[in-house]
């Protein structure tokens, strides 16, 4: 089982969670959808050869950002970065997969 953390904008916040879950993203036991979900401030410059969704060239933006959490079998690890990559507006988005321990009791 994965972990996946990425950041966005709340403009994008309900599309790229409901991407992820589509592809396979959020289910835990008899549950669907199950994510956590946090408002932070995230940073970047744009520089020369970026297209920026938000923010101008050379200029440092700080903005809102919505830090998402969810699960994600390894399986669909693939489908579920490519879903959210297609449904977030940044060129580049910041987004992780940290491996799961599955511990039983």
């Amino acid at each position: 089982m994965l972990k996946l953390i990425y950041y966005v904008p709340e403009s994008h916040l309900d599309a790229t969670k409901l991407a992820v879950f589509e592809a396979g993203a959020g289910g835990i036991g008899n549950y669907e959808h199950c994510a956590w979900q946090v408002l932070g401030t995230g940073q970047f410059k744009p520089v020369k050869g970026a297209s920026p969704f938000i923010g101008e060239l050379d200029t440092l933006e700080r903005i809102p950002e919505w830090r998402v959490e969810t699960i994600v079998p390894e399986d669909r690890a693939s489908h579920v970065a490519r879903a959210l990559k297609v449904s977030h507006p940044y060129e580049e988005p910041a987004f992780e997969f940290i491996q799961m321990v599955n511990i039983t009791f």
